[in-house]
Formats: structure tokens, sequence, C-alpha cells
């Protein structure tokens, strides 16, 4: 277990005008793993100490069902099919399958470059996954992206040596084990503010061990030999997710900053495997899936001493990942980029506890084609590859037309009864703007 003493309180430092921005982005977390979403697999509290400390969303969304383009779409507020990433990227071969290019263009703008330019120091501790790793060897750097620093896993242009010893999600050979890799990832975290204490900062952290292959530590191991799929080793591991949580949480305290540091927590997409759906709080679908269980993610809001209201849970502002530009920018009074338009929009008043309504729908799109490149969903309840959510409606249809099916978010949020026959003019009103969205992105 990774040990880094907490560095003392740094008193001499006033504080400053702009804040501190920590995003945590869980791998394949679900709706349904934390406790104070409903999770009933093992205690979080630490995570729940977050939502009694701070804000929460019931309707958050994340920009795609998997973990490239939802990340894409994050970092640029914009729809990740702009550029080309509607799948996870992974080998030339299965990019080229998937109609996908290899790497987010380096001249998108992102969230980093912005508060970047605005005099922050910036950070990725985690998973990247927009690019690099297998065998695409010419990915850009993550300092392009607007980093100043990072530490990466194996789906990187640069990964950490001290946890990828191969080319893999983990090996037994890796110095820093797979069950400590996100102590260590808190602990670069917590570093970097130390060290950047006469700035402010912002920092992505990104974990992976809640995705695939779950590894427990070596004792566990030991008397649950399960598999890195199982319930039991799922459960083992998510404690010690939620215990480092706890560290980071307290690590801001220690350092003094925690009254001037944001931290918001979330997951890139629905979980995987699913143990029949309860990982996403029972809604239908999971990772890989247009259906809610596959995109509507826990969204919790921590952090800003008197600006973000606590115990608070906003059950009606529906907000997306494609917000996150313009809504940090706007907390961090940070002007965005020249010629920039976001596919979102401004939220920063619903994340400081001010429930808005929202202007724009939000628009989905996972699969291009039939290639395997395309992970089917884990619970095999496909969905359509497109969708739209506007208002309480959603509507999900394939680019080809077929298959659609409308419901009402607010009377049904678990999709169980398509209106598509009840509400006809809504249904047809919805498809013109999904195709017509659809329709405007650029081909490979």
């Amino acid at each position: 277990m990774c040990t880094a003493v907490v560095p003392a309180a740094i008193a001499s430092n006033p504080p400053k005008a702009k804040p501190n921005i920590i995003f945590i982005l869980t791998d394949d977390m679900g709706y349904g793993d934390v406790g104070c979403y409903g999770g009933k697999f093992v205690p979080t509290p630490n995570i729940d100490r977050m939502a009694a400390e701070g804000l929460m969303f019931t309707q958050y969304y994340s920009a795609s069902p998997i973990s490239s383009p939802s990340r894409a779409g994050l970092l640029t507020g914009i729809h990740p099919a702009q550029w080309n990433i509607t799948s996870y990227l992974q080998t030339r071969e299965g990019n080229r399958n998937a109609d996908m290019a290899d790497y987010l263009n380096p001249a998108a703008p992102t969230l980093p470059h912005a508060l970047q330019n605005a005099g922050y120091k910036t950070g990725h501790f985690g998973k990247w996954h927009l690019g690099g790793g297998r065998d695409v060897i010419d990915a850009p750097h993550i300092t392009n992206y607007g980093y100043d620093e990072y530490v990466s896993t194996y789906e990187s242009p640069d990964p950490e040596p001290l946890i990828t010893s191969t080319n893999w999600i983990w090996s037994d050979k890796d110095s820093i084990k797979r069950w400590d890799r996100t102590a260590y990832f808190v602990d670069k975290t917590l570093d970097f503010l130390r060290r950047n204490s006469d700035k402010p900062c912002f920092i992505n952290l990104w974990p992976d061990d809640m995705h695939t292959p779950w590894v427990g530590n070596i004792e566990e191991q030991k008397v649950f030999p399960e598999g890195e799929s199982s319930e039991h080793n799922f459960r083992t591991v998510l404690i010690e997710y939620d215990r480092q949580i706890g560290r980071l949480l307290d690590g801001l305290k220690a350092l003094g900053i925690d009254k001037n540091t944001i931290v918001i927590f979330t997951s890139d997409n629905g979980p995987a495997p699913s143990f029949r759906g309860s990982r996403a709080g029972n809604y239908r679908g999971c990772k890989a899936s247009l259906y809610e269980g596959g995109m509507r993610m826990p969204f919790i809001v921590w952090g800003l001493n008197g600006r973000v209201p606590k115990g608070k849970i906003d059950n009606s502002t529906v907000i997306s990942a494609l917000d996150m530009y313009t809504s940090l920018c706007g907390i961090a009074d940070v002007k965005v980029q020249t010629g920039y338009k976001s596919d979102g929009e401004d939220l920063s008043g619903a994340l400081l506890g001010k429930p808005a309504l929202r202007s724009k729908p939000i628009f989905f799109e996972y699969r291009r084609n039939d290639s395997k490149a395309f992970p089917k969903p884990a619970d095999k309840d496909e969905s359509p590859n497109l969708a739209i959510r506007n208002g309480v409606w959603k509507l999900l249809i394939n680019a080809d037309e077929t298959a659609p099916a409308l419901y009402n978010l607010y009377d049904d949020p678990r999709e169980t009864t398509n209106l598509i026959e009840q509400f006809p003019d809504k249904a047809s009103e919805l498809k013109d703007k999904v195709l017509k969205w659809r329709a405007g992105f650029p081909k490979l």
C-alpha cells in the first residue's frame, strides 16, 4: 500500500482568488455502485461523505457510454464524434474498422488548455485513453493537451513504468501493484498541489481500478481466488477505492486548501459487468448502451467553503459532461478560448447549488457500424446507436431510422414503456433533430 505522508498544512499561503479544481473520473463505475445513490454492494462512507458535505446530482450524463469518447467529450465540451472518436481507442486496425482516428486531435480546444492559459498549473494522474498504447506509437504527448505534468497507464503515449511493466492493464511484475494504483494517483495529486501551492491547480484524477480486471490485495486473492470479474473481487476493489477518496479529502484538509478547492466525482460510463443491472442502479442498460444505465452517472460536487451547499440533492437539473468546459471556466472566472463553441452550456450556477433548466438537448452516439471494434453491452440489452434527451423526453433510434423508441423519463426513468405510438409528433420532432445532428459530423 502507498504510505506517502500527507504534507503539513500550507498555512503561510493566503487563499487564492481562483479555486483549485480536481475532477475525479472513475472508470466504469455504475450509478448503483455508490451508497448515497442506493448502492448496496458495500458501504462507501467516503464517497457518501462527499455528498453529505456537498451537492449531489441525479441527472448527470456522460458524453458516451464507453471510455475514449466519454473522455474526449468531457475535456473538449464538444461531441466526441467531431473528433472521429465513437468507441474505445485501440489498435490501428481496430480504429480503422470502427471508422475512428487513432487519437484525439491535439488541436482540439481543451479545458486544461483554457485553465493553463489563465495561470493554472495542470496535472493528469490516471488513465488517459485518448490515444497511445497498443500499436499506436505516434500519439501526441499528454502535455500537448494542456497539462504541465502527468502520470498515466498503459493506454497512453507515455505510460508510467512503475505501473506498466507490460503493455497491458496490469502485471504482477509492476512495481506498484494494481491494488495500490489509486493510492499512487492520490499521492501524486496531493504532491502536485503541495509543490504548486502558489498557483491555482487543475487536476484530472482518473483512476482505473474499478474497470476489470478487479484485483484486490494479495491476501484477498489467496483467500478468495474467484477470478478478476467476480463479485467478491469487485467489492474488495470498491472498498479500497472508497478509502482512497477519503485519503484525498483528508489530504486536502491537511494541506489547508479544502476551502478553496472544488472536487467533482463521477464516472466515464456505465458498469461492466452490471451484475443483473444492480450496478446500474437498476436503470436499463450498462456500459456500451445508450439506455440510462450506460450514461446516467453519479455526480457529486464537494468543497469551496460556503459556495457549494452541503447535503443538497439536485433532482431537477439535467447536466452533461459536455457542460464541464464552460461551467468550470465559469466557476474559475476564466475566459474560454477565442472562437470556441461548446456543444454543452454553462451550468456553473447549478454546480454551485442553483438548479437550472437546460436550454439545449443532449445528443448521443455509440457505434458507427457493426464492427467488432464496437463492444456490445454485457447485459445483452443492445440499444439503437443514436439518442437524444430533451426535457423529460428521450428518443433512441438507429441512424437508418430503424428501432425507434420514445420514453418519458419523468414517468418512466427505467425505460420500460415505448410511447412511440402514443406521441408520434414528439417522436417525429426528436427523430428529425437527432438525425440532422448525426448527419453533420465529419467522416474519417
